[in-house]
């Protein structure tokens, strides 16, 4: 189930009074309304959305269970199923790749604080433990489950992230490589149960698209423009990809739309340090907005 930050979608502040969050409704709720949005699908999906928020927030009990839970507060109402939607280790998915080396790879220490998580499990862990909870039952171990934004550029060098898990700071290392849709399974970093054993921390890497950039598996593809006077006479030209500035040659009577090719100066391969797929290079030829006199008087000759 994933997380929605009814606040957000309301657009007020977690400590927002019950009139404030009315104020808000009553606005969104205007602005969205199917009947002055007739045939907008994206409108009706919003208008259900803050619906769904207003009547969360509105009631004070949901609310309460809300802010302790995140938006799971439900299932912890229902029938003791945890934070993933699933009861306890049964139906923890097998897609997900256990991480059997060593933790600093993935968990760093770190003094530095962030929400990040927060964004995905609400207040879930927050100010009390996941097992100091009491529900009228014995609380079960579950999983926690979310995704990690990044972008090419961080998928290339590999990045990292600062998290808190009720309290429990940890740093999240990608490596080089990462590709939309990783997953990440990190044993015992899940939520606690009334026994002490915890579930299992699940990662999803999503790559957000760098424009003049397709990534095509560990291949990178992009394009260059490239003048006319050096398509015709060929020379160097200078191109900045993600490994730094380099210098590609350009042979004479270069075709517009012609690809070089540069081995291992793509992405690098995940898990596999030292490989490296290729660089596609495409060459656009630029046409000069104007001409000097020279310039027209040489065109012509060679015209002739």
């Amino acid at each position: 189930m994933d997380f929605k930050d009814y606040y957000s979608i309301l657009g007020v502040a977690k400590n927002a009074t019950q009139e404030e969050i009315k104020k808000a409704y009553r606005k969104l709720a205007h602005k969205y309304h199917p009947d002055k949005n007739p045939g907008d699908k994206a409108a009706e999906d919003r208008f259900k959305e803050i619906a769904e928020a207003n009547e969360v927030l509105i009631d004070p009990e949901k609310r309460k269970k809300y802010d302790e839970l995140g938006s799971n507060w439900k299932q912890y109402e229902n029938a003791g199923y945890g934070a993933s939607g699933a009861s306890g280790s049964n139906r923890r998915s097998r897609t997900y790749r256990d991480f059997n080396g060593n933790p600093e790879d993935i968990f760093g220490g770190g003094s530095e604080f962030s929400d990040f998580f927060e964004s995905f499990f609400g207040s879930m862990g927050g100010r009390q433990g996941a097992a100091d909870y009491s529900f009228g039952f014995d609380s079960p171990v579950a999983d926690l489950a979310g995704e990690i934004p990044i972008n090419l550029q961080e998928a290339y060098n590999g990045t990292e992230r600062i998290v808190d898990l009720g309290g429990e700071r940890i740093k999240v290392k990608i490596k080089p490589g990462a590709y939309d849709g990783l997953k990440l399974k990190v044993k015992g970093k899940g939520t606690k149960g009334r026994n002490g054993s915890r579930g299992d921390l699940y990662l999803t890497v999503k790559v957000s698209h760098l424009p003049g950039y397709e990534r095509k598996g560990d291949d990178l593809y992009m394009e260059q423009p490239l003048d006319v006077f050096t398509a015709l006479l060929g020379g160097k030209q200078e191109i900045t990809s993600f490994s730094g500035k380099l210098n590609i040659k350009i042979n004479e009577c270069t075709e517009n739309g012609k690809t070089v090719r540069l081995r291992s100066k793509g992405m690098p391969v995940y898990n596999k340090p030292g490989q490296f797929g290729d660089l596609y290079i495409k060459l656009i030829i630029k046409i000069p907005q104007s001409l000097t006199v020279y310039e027209k008087e040489v065109l012509q000759k060679l015209k002739s």
